[in-house]
């Protein structure tokens, strides 16, 4: 303690905290046990007041109406003046001036400590969402860091003449473990988390508490979270309700791989049908000529059929009604009408299929040059084939390649009309003209 003469007598005080560690500390003159001593209340006007970087200086004044204070920050290593204590020179005026001791007491608080609590809450009972009947007990263990930033709100919130660290730290360590067990409680059902997965999901369950844990300390107690540390959830796995809820849960990973499975392959066994359907139609598409004749042979096939249907309505007398009874003159001639014209179109296809073979070459033919030509053709924007020249001769007869149609071979720069390729012109010198209408 130093000692200053005043200008009329008496004592002065050096108002300081020297204590190594301390988060609220109250001060008394130095030597004098806190509490027991008469001036740590009675401040003598002029004693010098020294408040370290990170500190600040609470001056507490006992109204009737209530309490004042006043708030130095450090640094700060002056002489106690009126200048610098507004509330003070309101309430006591200048007439303590010289020495005068006021009644008030001195509070430090430090800025710049930050508190570490280790916190623990013991086993309690969570529940699966999709499981209620089974109970799991779960323990949490972890760290908070705070610090006291906003004081004027902390001294709102805290009585300074009744602080102590001990009784604080436990106050915050009770409050942390109410809104760590809260959030683990609620954890399985807000997010989604299979219970027996929790102790995995410490990560997302931390970021959840200490967002929850900033905003209630802030509020109830006037400290800033630094940080909150979730470092440990254990589940008891001796318990019969986590063997309760593991025995369902495995029944139900079991069932649900066999449904993913079965699934699987049946996607399996339609996508190799759906490649199979497409190889089927491309084929098709590049051997259309070939397609079309044997389209037209079923055609045939059926018209044969309806023919042949005619003995089972031919037996007995003539009976023009077809009721089903004799012979039925309206199914005759419709199946000798169907039949004729599907006999008809199928001999002209292979008329005009064995025409190079059986008619004898005339002046205007020439016969079919024996190299083996492939050309590709362009049908409905698709490029197909390669076709040699008596697929392309079937399809000339056919009306599926025409002289405007494009068609294209190894060596050629671009596709060209069939008409301007040399080889492909004797293949539409015999094609049938258009019936003419008759109108």
């Amino acid at each position: 303690m130093s000692i200053f003469k005043s200008k009329i007598g008496g004592f002065m005080d050096e108002i300081r905290c020297d204590e190594p560690s301390y988060l609220i500390w109250k001060w008394h003159p130095s030597g004098v046990k806190q509490g027991l001593g008469d001036r740590e209340n009675a401040i003598r006007w002029g004693s010098s007041l020294r408040v370290k970087d990170g500190e600040v200086a609470v001056f507490v004044y006992k109204q009737k109406d209530g309490t004042i204070q006043d708030y130095i920050e450090g640094p700060y290593d002056e002489i106690i003046k009126t200048a610098n204590f507004p509330v003070l020179a309101s309430i006591v005026g200048l007439a303590y001036e010289g020495g005068t001791p006021f009644q008030a007491e001195v509070y430090y608080i430090n800025l710049a400590r930050v508190i570490q609590i280790k916190f623990g809450v013991p086993f309690f009972d969570i529940y699966d969402p999709r499981f209620l009947d089974f109970g799991v007990p779960v323990a949490v263990r972890g760290t908070i860091s705070f610090k006291i930033s906003d004081y004027k709100e902390f001294i709102k919130l805290n009585r300074l003449n009744t602080f102590t660290l001990e009784s604080f730290q436990k106050q915050i360590r009770d409050a942390v473990c109410r809104y760590v067990k809260d959030v683990v409680a609620n954890a399985p059902a807000q997010n989604n988390i299979p219970v027996i997965q929790i102790e995995t999901k410490i990560g997302m369950i931390n970021d959840v508490a200490e967002l929850d844990i900033k905003e209630r300390l802030r509020e109830n107690f006037g400290v800033d979270v630094s940080g909150v540390d979730v470092s440990a959830i254990e589940i008891d796995k001796t318990s019969e309700g986590y063997r309760q809820l593991m025995a369902v849960t495995k029944d139900i990973t079991a069932t649900k791989i066999q449904a993913e499975t079965q699934d699987y392959v049946e996607r399996l066994r339609i996508q190799r049908e759906e490649g199979q359907y497409a190889m089927h139609k491309q084929t098709q598409t590049q051997n259309i000529g070939a397609f079309q004749v044997e389209k037209q042979a079923e055609v045939g096939v059926a018209g044969a059929q309806a023919l042949g249907q005619m003995g089972a309505n031919g037996a007995g007398d003539i009976n023009l009604g077809g009721n089903g009874e004799g012979f039925n003159m309206a199914a005759m001639m419709a199946s000798m009408a169907v039949g004729g014209a599907v006999g008809q179109n199928i001999a002209g296809s292979m008329n005009n299929m064995m025409s190079g073979m059986n008619q004898p070459i005339q002046n205007n033919m020439t016969p079919p040059p024996l190299n083996n030509v492939m050309f590709h053709v362009a049908l409905n924007g698709q490029a197909t084939g390669p076709f040699d020249l008596n697929m392309l001769s079937q399809m000339v007869t056919q009306g599926t390649l025409t002289k405007d149609t494009l068609v294209w071979k190894q060596g050629m720069q671009n596709w060209t009309k069939a008409e301007s390729v040399e080889e492909l012109k004797n293949l539409f010198a015999n094609v049938m003209p258009p019936i003419p209408d008759m109108e």
